[in-house]
This record gives structure tokens, sequence and C-alpha cells, in this order.
């Protein structure tokens, strides 16, 4: 479950604005254009491939039958853990609607095995990967012109009223059946290419200590505790936590990344998204960001990695997505 960053294509057929089924996106990619928000792989396909697996998990727009034992891909392009979270770009797949959508699925499997038990020990093997509240900021809480969250909230209240709608929606995740759970954390928002072209004064390097980065501060900072609560208070729960921003602050060099503040592609005049058919960067390997919120695939590829098999203390807690496969 997410938003555009693990977007296979459930917005492919939605009236919005969140879409990225035309080049230059997926130029990269081998089945070409694909509703990915990058130039090639996004990360269920790398967490995927670390797995073991052939291939990701379908978009649950077009998985049906027995394949979706394998695993559904609910994500779904400027979607938040607020149902009125990017109300602008048209239609999107809100978390509550994801798991409502999962809900489908859940039924789906029971008639697949036989019975309601059976369902429940499939579910519970499962590994369930969630990466929201990115728009709840970028679409909403940093956006006063179309919302009004900044207005009525302390970035501290936006963080504990996030936190909270996100605490009920694990919960609900886990009454589903649940119970190995990876919880993504959000990036530095403030770094990205789109956030840095509305702050003139800040540059790639003090964009780590940016308002927009203390914005976001205390919804990372809630995770941890959420995680303990959630482990500590649900019956054989595994929930995780990814600290996006640690991994974020590794030094891209030594991956022969050299543009960090820049997009690869050609940004379309919406200043979010790469506008289309037009030729972007050659060198996308030495990219951080695709287009002006995306990272690219060489990028997203190092950053699943050390989440998968954690090189740091401080990337995972308590521990990475290879020990939470094992248990």
């Amino acid at each position: 479950m997410g938003d555009s960053l693990t977007d296979n294509g459930n917005n492919n057929n939605l009236i919005t604005l969140a879409k990225a089924n035309y080049l230059p996106y997926g130029i990269d990619f081998s089945g070409g254009p694909s509703g990915r928000f990058s130039n090639g792989r996004i990360i269920p396909d790398f967490l995927a491939e670390f797995l073991g697996f052939d291939k990701a998990p379908p978009p649950f727009s077009i998985a049906n039958g027995p394949q979706i034992l394998k695993g559904v891909n609910y994500a779904s392009g400027a979607s938040g853990i607020l149902d009125d979270t990017a109300i602008i770009v048209g239609d999107r797949i809100s978390l509550n609607r994801q798991l409502f959508n999962h809900g489908l699925t859940v039924s789906k499997i029971t008639l697949l095995v036989g019975n309601a038990t059976l369902a429940r020990e499939h579910l519970k093997t499962c590994l369930y990967f969630v990466n929201m509240g990115s728009n709840d900021y970028l679409l909403n809480y940093l956006q006063p012109r179309i919302s009004l969250s900044s207005t009525f909230y302390t970035p501290q209240q936006f963080a504990e009223k996030l936190i909270n709608q996100y605490s009920k929606q694990l919960r609900e995740l886990y009454n589903y059946g649940a119970r190995k759970v990876v919880v993504f954390g959000l990036g530095l928002l403030g770094c990205t290419p789109g956030m840095l072209a509305r702050s003139p004064n800040v540059n790639g390097s003090s964009c780590i200590y940016s308002n927009i980065s203390k914005v976001v501060e205390p919804f990372n900072n809630g995770l941890k505790p959420l995680v303990d609560t959630l482990n500590n208070n649900l019956q054989e729960a595994q929930f995780i936590f990814i600290n996006t921003t640690s991994i974020s602050l590794v030094d891209t060099s030594t991956l022969g990344i050299k543009v960090t503040t820049e997009p690869c592609c050609v940004v379309s005049e919406t200043d979010v998204l790469c506008a289309p058919d037009k030729i972007p960067c050659s060198n996308r390997n030495e990219y951080t960001f695709w287009d002006n919120y995306h990272p690219s695939e060489v990028y997203t590829r190092a950053a699943i990695a050390r989440a998968y098999e954690a090189a740091s203390l401080n990337d995972v807690y308590p521990f990475d997505i290879r020990r939470l496969a094992q248990l």
C-alpha cells in the first residue's frame, strides 16, 4: 500500500492528473510506460527481487484469480493517509480505500483456499508494505493555497493527527490478518527538486535542516513509537520501521550519482511530473531524481537494498526486512 513511490499502474484508468503511463516514464522499464513514476523499476520491483520473486505483485486494478495469492499492489499516486489529501489532482485511492480494496482481496482469497481459517493462515505468512504520508505534506499541509491544514494545525498537531489516523489504519490491516508489516518513513521532502525550487535560499546541503524538513520531522519521529505500540498491543504483530531519512543521508557519490538536486526529465508546467514525450537526460544513472519528486531507478535500488539488509542501526527499527521475512 502506498502512493506514487509504489504505484505500479493503479492510477492508469483513473480520472486524475497523477498518472505516469506515458513516455518518458518507463523509458528504462522492460515493458515501457506502465504507470510507474520512474524511468525504470520502483520500490515493489526491488522488494520482489530481493525476496526472491520473479516479479512484483500486479496492481489491484488488474489482479485476479490465483495470482492474488502471491500478492497485490494497492498503491495509488497522490494518495494519502487522509482522505482529502491531493483532492486537487482528481481521483486517487486513499489509504482508507486501499484497505477497503484489500478487504475485497481477503474475501477472494477465502474463496480460493476454501475457508476463513486457511485464509488467515495464509495472510499471516505474507509481508505487507505501507509507504504513506508524503502527499499529506506535499499535496496538503505544505500547500496553503489549496489546503487550510497549516492554518488550523501546527506541525506537531498535524503530525499527531496523521499518526492517530495511521494507527487506526494499520490496526485495520492487522484485523484483516496482517502480522508482518513494514512501515516506511518519509524521506527528506525538502531536498526534492520541486521543494528546492520553492525555496530559493536553500541548497542541496542546507535542505536537510530547512523549514520543510522540520515540518515533516514530527511525523517521522512518531513512527517508531507507533511501531512499538502496535507490537506491544497486538498479538503476534511484527511491525518494523524503515528510516527513509537516515537512508537518504547516505553519500550517493559512491553509486556514481553526481546530480542530486535536479530532475533528469523535462518537468511539465505542473511543476511535478515529466512533460510527455520530451527527451530526458541520457546519463540517468547519475541522477538521484527522475522528476521533481520521484527518485530514479538507480537511487531506488540502493535505498531499498539498505532497507532490506540494513547497513546501519539507524536505517531500520527494530530490524530489517530480510529478518522480518525469515520470521
